[in-house]
């Protein structure tokens, strides 16, 4: 699937937060995108890839973020952000989600 698939919701939860932190980040997710049969998958998927980003080391933030390793604690802070937010649209049933396509 693509980020065109999701709902604004999650697209505005997941996607639009991790681009107020830092366009790599957003893409991150972007590339998660491609390999989520629904939105379902790409939330858990999501969830997934920021445990990782938690616990990644400098190394794996250096290739994640093309060399240019973020601060820690404001990287944390946003996906712990995103978290929220994924917590908050899980509440939201999939028939009132609102999609472009």
């Amino acid at each position: 699937m693509d980020t065109d698939d999701l709902s604004r919701e999650v697209y505005k939860a997941i996607i639009i937060e991790a681009e107020k932190f830092n366009h790599d980040l957003t893409l991150q997710f972007g590339l998660l995108s491609y390999n989520c049969i629904d939105e379902i998958s790409f939330i858990e998927k999501s969830e997934i890839l920021i445990s990782k980003l938690k616990n990644a080391d400098s190394e794996d933030l250096m290739d994640i973020f093309f060399g240019e390793i973020p601060d820690k604690a404001k990287l944390n802070k946003t996906l712990d952000k995103i978290l929220d937010n994924i917590a908050k649209v899980k509440l939201i049933p999939i028939k009132k989600r609102h999609y472009d396509f």
